[in-house]
């Protein structure tokens, strides 16, 4: 899936909907984030009164911090590689279980660039994952085109539209 470049200004208006969406479920979010650096809470923050939605973030951008922090298995990790669903899955769990008072989380794990791709996973893939509770995780690999910045904003905006799904 490739995107048209996103904006600050269009990813502040979607961060709107999505502390919204997320007050009015009565939901708390915390992100797990790789690829994005931060950028996903980052966004979220940046409005004022978020704290009533979001519980907080954590970058996990090497492998040893998947493994330490959000308990992403080496098996996973070996299997899979670090861009993978079943990575933003395992993240997501592992966000969920770092955040007691957090009802839904988001991952994303993936490939900015401009270097780092492969054949099989070339820079602009992203494995995200939502996480709803015990309910089945929505995810999804997506393919974003243009520069780091460019894959870093698509990834949020992807991120921000799943949350909404999510929470229909």
């Amino acid at each position: 899936m490739a995107e048209s470049m996103v904006t600050l200004p269009e990813l502040n208006d979607k961060a709107a909907l999505v502390l919204h969406a997320l007050r009015g479920h009565g939901a708390r979010l915390v992100t797990a984030e790789s690829c994005t650096g931060g950028l996903i809470a980052a966004t979220l923050t940046a409005l004022a009164g978020s704290s009533d939605a979001v519980e907080g973030g954590l970058v996990t951008y090497s492998n040893a911090m998947k493994r330490t922090v959000l308990e992403v298995s080496e098996r996973t990790l070996a299997s899979h590689g670090a861009v993978s669903e079943s990575v933003a899955v395992e993240m997501a769990m592992g966000a969920l279980n770092c955040a007691e008072d957090a009802s839904i989380s988001v991952a994303v794990t993936g490939i900015a660039g401009p270097g780092g791709g492969t054949e099989a996973k070339p820079v602009g893939t992203v494995c995200l994952c939502v996480m709803h509770g015990t309910k089945n995780p929505m995810r999804e690999t997506a393919h974003f085109s243009g520069d780091r910045d460019a894959v870093r904003l698509a990834t949020v905006n992807r991120a921000f539209d799943l949350i909404l799904d999510t929470l229909g």
